[in-house]
């Protein structure tokens, strides 16, 4: 049999990027075995809980109320199906189930549905999906399209699970990024942005140092840092193993940039990636985080500044500059420091802050 002509199996596997998911893979189902319903269900990663999709008309109000307070989801025992097999409802609803019996006359005969003809498919990590077609009355053709969709049906699952979980992966690996003021993109060869993370679009929007500019450029404001960024992606693009180069763009509110040369390798068409940009931004300016740390380890303004200071790793002498104070004041300060936050030193002053919540906000 020819699944094909009537583009079911390219609906089926693009039934993934769609919105409603499969809707169209559903209609096209429906128009082909002349069933008034069809209907995919599926269990999705690590949960419980069953999505149901399905095409046909839409359930008349006093039977819907009536689904919702009689039989609160579809009591068809599908999770003891056989995979691969294609069920009848008569081997759904034993014969001395009241309960199964009342779904079929009150619910499903009200829907116009005399007959089902259901199968599941498993794909190979567990997830189970459920594909089903009801109507009036079922033909010998509609089995045998079943059967033929279901090893299309088990790789299309397949393929639905592997995207569905790299979206996770993706995700979290993204709220990762946020909570540690991180993220990154990639650049082609002439500093077009390719891929980003939505951490360096926050970025953007509160930074005027970086910005996305014509024809999607990754443009700093610096005239001289934008002649440094088109040379390193340039030596990059001739050279793989170019070494990376590390740039401050901004000290308030402190910005890092790394700019290494791209190593992975893609087949998707396009454009390839030569640069990777690393970026490393402070959400809060310095004055807001002299006041968290005010707040945090009842600091005076004046010594929350010099710890602020410090706390990037400067030497006192320079800290001392950088705020206006003599060596010997700085000094006095932060003896004063060390013992509010309970540091013995420099170096124990940057893990004491840099580990406390300052570092997630």
């Amino acid at each position: 049999m020819r699944l094909d002509d009537s583009g079911l199996l390219a609906s089926l596997h693009e039934g993934m990027f769609h919105q409603p998911l499969w809707h169209e893979f559903l209609e096209r189902l429906r128009n082909r075995t002349q069933t008034r319903y069809t209907s995919l269900a599926f269990r999705p990663i690590d949960e419980n809980r069953i999505v149901e999709l399905y095409a046909g008309p839409q359930m008349p109000p006093h039977l819907d109320r009536l689904f919702a307070e009689k039989f609160t989801r579809d009591p068809l025992p599908y999770r003891t199906m056989r995979e691969g097999r294609v069920y009848p409802l008569d081997d759904l609803i034993p014969a001395d189930d009241a309960m199964l019996q009342s779904y079929r006359s009150d619910f499903l005969q009200g829907l116009g549905v005399e007959d089902i003809r259901a199968v599941r498919v498993t794909e190979p990590s567990g997830v189970d999906a459920w594909l089903s077609c009801a109507g009036d009355h079922m033909t010998s053709s509609t089995t045998a399209i079943l059967i033929a969709l279901v090893p299309h049906l088990r790789t299309a699952l397949r393929s639905f699970v592997a995207l569905e979980r790299e979206r996770l992966r993706s995700t979290l690996t993204s709220e990762a990024f946020g909570r540690l003021n991180f993220g990154w993109l990639t650049l082609d060869g002439h500093c077009r942005i390719l891929d980003m993370t939505a951490h360096v679009d926050h970025l953007f929007q509160r930074s005027s140092v970086l910005r996305r500019g014509r024809y999607d450029r990754l443009t700093p404001t610096s005239p001289r840092l934008d002649r440094e960024l088109t040379m390193l992606v340039k030596a990059f693009g001739e050279n793989i193993e170019a070494r990376p180069r590390a740039i401050n763009l901004s000290r308030d509110p402190w910005i890092d940039m790394l700019i290494a040369p791209f190593r992975g390798a893609s087949v998707a068409a396009g454009d390839n990636p030569v640069a990777i940009v690393y970026l490393s931004g402070d959400r809060s300016s310095q004055a807001d985080r002299c006041e968290q740390l005010v707040e945090l380890f009842g600091l005076l303004p004046s010594e929350a500044r010099l710890a602020w200071e410090m706390a990037q790793a400067i030497p006192i002498t320079q800290a001392a500059a950088n705020l206006g104070l003599t060596v010997e004041t700085a000094r006095n300060y932060s003896k004063k420091i060390y013992a509010k936050m309970g540091a013995r030193g420099q170096a124990e002053l940057v893990r004491i802050i840099m580990s406390s919540v300052l570092a997630i906000t």
